[in-house]
């Protein structure tokens, strides 16, 4: 009934004989999708017309982190 509160630990990943969380490794891949929406909606012509674009790509990145962390790790 409690497995959500086993103690599994962290997710790592090893790179480099070093112990990385997980976290960083899919908060890099949101940004770096992040920048790759955003080159494409300026080569749509789509940024120009974002009212806000900080928060817009800010989402856009965490939303992709938070997607990569689900698909990759399952949490």
């Amino acid at each position: 009934m409690l497995s959500g509160c086993s103690p599994v630990g962290a997710p790592t990943i090893p790179f480099f004989g070093a112990y990385f969380p997980s976290w960083l490794a899919c908060a890099l891949a949101g940004i770096l999708g992040a920048v790759l929406v955003r080159v494409a909606f300026v080569r749509l012509g789509v940024d120009d017309v974002l009212p806000a674009r900080l928060p817009i790509y800010v989402s856009i990145a965490a939303g992709l982190g938070f997607l990569v962390s689900l698909v990759s790790f399952g949490r």
